[in-house]
Order: structure tokens, then sequence, then C-alpha cells
């Protein structure tokens, strides 16, 4: 079983198409995924969930194909791809059955190098925050804290130590006026 079950692989990503800037083609980037490697797959599937995000698919991934595209080699991984209601962001969970994960740096500060945290803006940051502290997940600091007139943000961390911030807008949307 490969990627196909996950819904749109590496392998079915859209082609975007060129924009020109001064009469040369720039090739447009988006963001894919996240991926981050977990221990106990359903627990942190079940996690997301429950804070909102929707369960894309789930599978198998091995062969000699994943090994050269990771530079493991041999591997077999679980994968779980999840995604936002939108369906702008995606986080990829992978448990690692074969080879053995190597290093364990879930626990590291916020000033660590390397992967640090997923950010989501959410709707109702209160919501989401009870949401999650009832499913295992701390604050890492005091409370909500605003940013300017722009976010109210908070980081907790989640299942397996996962770091992640929650922000909510608090700009007052753009007035339409009708002349």
């Amino acid at each position: 079983m490969g990627l196909r079950r996950l819904g749109r692989g590496a392998h079915e990503l859209r082609q975007a198409p060129r924009r020109r800037v001064a009469g040369v083609a720039v090739v447009s980037i988006r963001l894919h995924n996240v991926g981050i490697v977990v221990e106990d797959l359903t627990a942190v599937t079940e996690f997301f969930t429950h804070l909102g995000l929707e369960l894309e698919g789930r599978a198998m991934t091995e062969g000699e194909w994943a090994g050269r595209v990771t530079g493991l080699g041999r591997q077999r991984v679980e994968v779980a791809m999840m995604r936002t209601p939108d369906g702008h962001g995606r986080l990829e969970l992978s448990r690692f059955i074969e080879p053995e994960i190597v290093a364990d740096n879930r626990r590291a500060p916020v000033n660590a190098l390397g992967y640090l945290r997923v950010m989501f803006e959410v709707d109702d940051l209160d919501d989401v925050l009870e949401r999650a502290t009832a499913r295992g997940a701390e604050l890492v600091s005091d409370g909500v804290v605003q940013f300017e007139h722009v976010y109210r943000l908070c980081y907790v961390r989640g299942p397996e130590g996962i770091l992640i911030g929650l922000a909510q807008s608090t700009r007052e949307p753009a007035s339409s006026s009708t002349e």
C-alpha cells in the first residue's frame, strides 16, 4: 500500500501555473504538509481530530521507492494524513516501524534548532484550548497572550510533547461599503 490511499500524495501534486515577473517565468511554491514522527499514531491522530483536523487517510508506506526518497533504505512507516477543514493545511503523522526512531527531541525548548512547532489559526481559541487541555495538552506559559491588536496566541504541549501554537485573529474585519 502506498500514499495513494492518503489522498493527494507527493506523486499527485497539482502542477502550479507559472506566473511571469518582468517577462521571466517564476516557479510557484505551496506548502504541502508538515511531517511529525510519533510513537502512538492512533492517540496523536485522535488528538488532532478532536482539535478539528480531518483524517484524510491512513496507510502503510513501504518499499524501495520510499527508502530512496528518505535516504533511509528499507523502511516501513504507518502514515496518517490530516488536513485542516479549509483544505489548505496538512499534517503528516508518521510512525516508523522500520528502521527504529533514532533521536527524541520532543521536549526541546522553544529556542532549539530544528523542527519546533506547528501553528494553527483558529476561530475560537478558548474553545480549541479547552478541547486540547481536555485531551491532556498543557499550556507552556501562564495563559493566552495578546499580540498587539492582531492575534491572541498560546503554545500547548500535546501528545508525545508535540508543541502546538494556537492563534486567533483579533483584527476587525474590513467593512465593505456599498456606494
